[in-house]
C-alpha cells in the first residue's frame, strides 16, 4: 500500500512538473516554479531550458536564474 501511494505521488509530481515546463502560460506559476527549484541538476537544467525556449524574453524564475546576475537566466 505503501509502495503505491509513493508512486501516485510520483506520477502526479513529474506530471504537474511537466505540465508547467511544457505547456505554462506563464513562467511565474508558484507551484511549477517551486517543484523545478527542487528537482535534480539534470531534470532542472532541462526545464529551464525549455522555459528559456517559451519564455526567453521573460525574467527567468526563481531556479533559472544566473548566479551572478538574477536577471539572466542560466
Amino acid at each position: 500500500m505503501l509502495l503505491t501511494v509513493v508512486i501516485v505521488l510520483a506520477v502526479v509530481i513529474g506530471f504537474r512538473w511537466y505540465r508547467y515546463v511544457t505547456n505554462a502560460e506563464s513562467p511565474y506559476d508558484e507551484v511549477g516554479i517551486e517543484l523545478n527549484s527542487r528537482m535534480p541538476a539534470p531534470i532542472n537544467k532541462w526545464g529551464c531550458v525549455t522555459l528559456h525556449a517559451t519564455f526567453g524574453g521573460a525574467l527567468p524564475p526563481y531556479g533559472c536564474q544566473d548566479s551572478a546576475d538574477a536577471r539572466k537566466w542560466r
